[in-house]
C-alpha cells in the first residue's frame, strides 16, 4: 500500500500543511493525514517519527514559504515601501494559510536546525529591512519584536474574526503600517529616554 501511495517525508509534510490549513493545526493528527493518502497510520511512521515531528516539519515548510514570499515582496525596496511590502506579505500568508501560519509560531525544534533555513533567513531579512531606519542594537531587536507582535497579533485577530467594527480591516492595516513607519523613523534613543 505504501508503494501505491508514493509516500515520502516531503509529500506527507505538504499534505499535512494543506490539511492544517483546512482543519486547523490543533486538529492535525496522524490519522487524518493517513486518511488523505488512503493508508494506515503505521505507513506514515516510516517517513516521520510522530505527530510532533510532523508538526515541526510543517513549521519548517511554512517558515520557508512565508520567508520566500516576504523576500520576493521586499526585493529592491527600502523604508516605508519595504515595510509595507513586508507587512502585506506577512498578513497575506497568515490569512491564506492559517494552519501553516500557526505552525510558524511553534517553539523551534533544535533537531530541525539543518533544514530550518527559512526561519534563519527571516531574521536576516527583517534586520535587513530595518537598515533603512538606522537603528542600532538593542533598538533593532526591540523594533523587530514590535513588528512581529503587531503583524502576528493583527493577522490572528483578523483571521479569527476578532475585529467587529465596520471599518475595513485593510484600511486599518494601512494606517498601522503608516504608524509603524513613523515610529521606526522617530525611534527614541537612550538620550531621549533619560
Amino acid at each position: 500500500m505504501m508503494a501505491r501511495a508514493g509516500l515520502t517525508a516531503d509529500r506527507i509534510t505538504r499534505a499535512a500543511a494543506d490539511l492544517a490549513d483546512e482543519i486547523g493545526l490543533e486538529n492535525l493528527t496522524m490519522s487524518a493525514v493517513a486518511k488523505k493518502f488512503g493508508v494506515q497510520d503505521a505507513s506514515l511512521y516510516s517517513h516521520v517519527k510522530n505527530l510532533r515531528d510532523l508538526r515541526a516539519r510543517v513549521s519548517v515548510l511554512a517558515a520557508t514559504e512565508k520567508t520566500e514570499l516576504i523576500a520576493s515582496a521586499v526585493a529592491g525596496r527600502a523604508g516605508r515601501d519595504a515595510l509595507a511590502a513586508y507587512a502585506h506579505a506577512w498578513r497575506d500568508y497568515a490569512l491564506r494559510h492559517p494552519g501553516r501560519y500557526a505552525a510558524t509560531q511553534l517553539p523551534f525544534d533544535p533537531e530541525m536546525t539543518p533544514t530550518a533555513t527559512g526561519a534563519l533567513h527571516a531574521i536576516e531579512l527583517t534586520y535587513g529591512m530595518l537598515r533603512a531606519y538606522g537603528l542600532a542594537e538593542p533598538d533593532r531587536t526591540d523594533a523587530v519584536r514590535l513588528l512581529r507582535s503587531t503583524f502576528h497579533g493583527y493577522s490572528v485577530l483578523e483571521a479569527t474574526g476578532g475585529f467587529g467594527h465596520t471599518r475595513s480591516t485593510a484600511a486599518s492595516w494601512e494606517r498601522i503600517i503608516d504608524a509603524l513607519h513613523v515610529t521606526l523613523e522617530q525611534w527614541p534613543t537612550d538620550k531621549e529616554k533619560s
